[in-house]
C-alpha cells in the first residue's frame, strides 16, 4: 500500500508486490494530507506585479493605470464626445509596439465594430504584429472578439465601438460582457473596449478622455501626450479615480 503522506510514482497497472491491484477510494483524511504534500513541494509563486501588466509604451497612460493595461481583465476606453483622441490614443499604442518598446513576438488583434479604424499611419512595420477584423455591427464585433479571445496566444484584443450607434450597442447582453471577461481571464489577455458612454458592465477599468481636440491640435508637436483622461478603478465597494494629463 501507499504510505500516508507519499505519492505513488509506480508505473500504471503495477504496484510494488508486482500484483494487479484494485482501485479504491482513498479516506478523505489521506486527500488532505496529498493536498498539504502538494503545497509543499509545488508551493504557489506569486505572479510579479509587472508580469500582470501590458505595457502600452505611453508613459502618461501607463503611470496613471498603475504600469499598463491589466492582463486577464477588461478595460473600458470611453470617448464621450467626437475628437477626444481615441484613434489617435490607439494608434500610438500599436505604434509602440512596433517601434520595439514591447517584444517583438507581441501580436495584436482588433474587432473593428464598424470598420472605421484606418491603419494606414501606423505604417508597414505595425503590420507585421497586427490582426484587423473588420465589422460592420456591433454584435458582429462581439463574436469576432468571442473567437479572438479563445485562441489565447494573444496579449491584447481591442474591440472598437465608438461608431457603432447606440440601437445597435443596445442589443448587447450584460452577459456577453461576462462572457468575454472569463475569457479574458483564461487567456491572461488584455482587452481594450473602446465606446462612446460607459457600457461595459464587467470591466475593472474606466479611462475616459476628456480632451475636444481640434485639426491644430493634432498638428502640435507630441500631442499624444497632451491627453487629459479620467481613471476609474473599480472595488468592492468604492470606486477610484484618478486625473491625468495637462491642468
Amino acid at each position: 500500500m501507499v504510505a500516508r503522506g507519499k505519492i505513488d510514482d509506480s508505473p500504471p497497472g503495477s504496484s510494488p508486490s508486482g500484483a494487479a491491484r484494485p482501485c479504491r477510494s482513498a479516506p478523505a483524511g489521506s486527500i488532505v494530507d496529498l493536498q498539504k504534500l502538494l503545497a509543499e513541494r509545488f508551493p504557489h509563486t506569486p505572479v510579479p506585479a509587472a508580469r500582470r501588466r501590458l505595457v502600452t509604451g505611453l508613459s502618461f497612460l501607463d503611470e496613471a493605470i498603475g504600469g499598463g493595461l491589466s492582463k486577464g481583465a477588461i478595460t473600458e476606453l470611453i470617448s464621450p464626445e467626437v475628437s477626444t483622441g481615441s484613434a489617435s490614443l490607439i494608434h500610438a499604442i500599436l505604434q509602440g509596439y512596433s517601434a520595439g518598446e514591447t517584444p517583438a513576438s507581441f501580436t495584436d488583434k482588433m474587432s473593428d465594430g464598424c470598420d472605421s479604424f484606418d491603419p494606414q499611419p501606423l505604417g508597414n512595420a505595425c503590420f507585421h504584429h497586427l490582426l484587423w477584423v473588420r465589422c460592420t455591427k456591433a454584435l458582429e464585433a462581439i463574436k469576432a472578439a468571442d473567437l479572438l479571445l479563445r485562441d489565447g496566444n494573444f496579449p491584447l484584443v481591442i474591440i472598437d465601438l465608438v461608431l457603432n450607434p447606440r440601437e445597435e450597442l443596445r442589443k448587447i447582453l450584460h452577459t456577453s460582457w461576462y462572457r468575454l471577461q472569463r475569457l479574458v481571464e483564461s487567456a491572461s489577455t488584455a482587452c481594450l473596449v473602446l465606446t462612446r458612454q460607459g457600457m461595459v458592465s464587467s470591466a475593472q477599468l474606466k479611462i475616459v478622455l476628456e480632451n475636444v481636440w481640434s485639426l491644430e491640435s493634432f498638428e502640435q508637436k507630441d500631442a499624444i501626450s497632451r491627453l487629459r483622461i479620467r481613471v476609474q478603478r473599480s472595488h468592492l465597494r468604492r470606486q477610484e479615480t484618478k486625473i491625468a494629463g495637462p491642468s
